[in-house]
């Protein structure tokens, strides 16, 4: 293998659209079916110079195209006549883990790529069988990925493309040295890119060890925030009581239409079936989906024949409803990452919202996490400001 490419000449570019950025057919009609429309911020400037093979370092808020960024471009790198594992994607959390698989599943759903999930807590053959076919991208934890390596199922040869997720917590104490095994297993020549919203100046001089001259990408300001959103927690105590809360709670407001979010597609169909059961009328929105169900779902619901759309995190990002001013969350998400992400949907590009969370005695903990997390304060809900939605 030969040497990394080197980045120094490279000049950072704006692309107002996928086309302009040279992707091929098949990935860019998963990433129109998948929902997304133009580039973020992030996503334009960085996408571009991941394909052509640049070490990138990209620093961006939460819930502003990370993950699509990183999964467009390595879907990009990955040549379907090439052998071996030629990309690994690597995250601190089963669950993210699991979620990235399954963006990566949506927006490469056209092309030869079948990503493999190395994760604890699943069968290795699993695993093992599916990597012995032959399969050109992994996405896991670090500490399934090392064992892959070693029992000698994961081949690293051929790899072109390693990337970091949550890059602050990766390369902190807790998971550097099983990082440090990973790079040292994998080609010099493999590019490597690290995404993270927040890059401590520990983490960028530990960059240096193993990155050559990185495209440094930061994206200050975002489309997503958390101003002009009103965010306010109901205590339900036990999830049993949610479906009750959930209908109070529409007797007495009078949006128009509202998106709920919920955790998982069980979830989410039952949800529909409880709600149908009362009459109301509803989208529901997962990736058991293909794209022309999803298409037709949003058509309907942007076209005001819904009042509810159902979904799961896997397909928040991308939608961008116009009149949608209310967000529930009926489960709080698991990645912290994604509060933003749903919430954003309703006061993006500086129109106002209102996100409600319902909150068990269980989960309770989660609120005062997503508070420390953004620096922000999520308030109880007041009767009186449930009347006025």
């Amino acid at each position: 293998m030969g040497d990394k490419i080197d980045s120094k000449n490279y000049k950072i570019t704006e692309f107002g659209n996928f086309e302009d950025i040279g992707l091929k057919d098949s990935l860019l009609r998963g990433i129109y079916g998948y929902g997304f429309e133009k580039p973020s911020t992030i996503q334009s400037r960085a996408i571009h110079p991941i394909t052509l093979g640049h070490d990138v370092i990209a620093q961006s808020q939460s819930g502003t195209g990370k993950t699509g960024t990183f999964v467009i471009s390595t879907l990009q790198r990955i040549n379907d006549d090439e052998p071996g594992c030629q990309a690994i994607i690597i995250t601190h959390t089963k669950e993210l883990a699991a979620q990235i698989h399954g963006v990566v599943d949506n927006l490469g759903k056209f092309t030869k790529v079948t990503p493999v999930l190395c994760i604890g807590g699943t069968p290795i053959r699993e695993a093992r069988d599916k990597l012995r076919k032959g399969t050109t991208m992994v996405v896991g934890t670090p500490g399934r990925i090392i064992d892959m390596i070693e029992r000698r199922y994961l081949q690293t040869k051929h790899l072109k493309l390693m990337v970091l997720d949550e890059a602050d917590e990766m390369l902190s104490p807790g998971f550097q040295e099983q990082i440090k095994s990973i790079i040292s297993k994998i080609p010099n020549s493999s590019q490597i890119c690290i995404f993270s919203a927040t890059l401590p100046s520990s983490v960028i001089e530990l960059t240096k060890k193993f990155m050559r001259a990185p495209i440094s990408i930061r994206v200050k300001h975002e489309e997503l925030t958390l101003e002009g959103i009103k965010q306010y927690y109901i205590g339900v105590e036990k999830e049993l009581y949610k479906y009750r809360t959930f209908l109070d709670l529409y007797e007495r407001i009078s949006v128009s239409q509202s998106i709920v979010f919920v955790n998982t597609k069980r979830k989410a169909d039952w949800l529909r079936k409880r709600l149908e059961e009362d009459n109301f009328t509803i989208s529901v929105m997962h990736s058991n989906l293909s794209a022309a169900e999803r298409t037709e779902i949003m058509r309907q619901y942007r076209s005001g024949k819904t009042r509810i759309l159902i979904c799961t995190d896997l397909l928040s990002r991308g939608i961008d409803i116009q009149q949608v001013s209310l967000v529930i969350n009926y489960d709080l998400p698991n990645n912290k990452e994604c509060y933003l992400h749903r919430i954003g949907r309703s006061g993006r590009y500086g129109r106002k919202g209102t996100a409600i969370n319902f909150t068990t005695n269980d989960d309770f903990w989660k609120i005062e996490e997503l508070e420390r997390f953004y620096s922000t304060r999520i308030e109880e809900m007041p009767i009186d400001v449930m009347e006025n939605l």
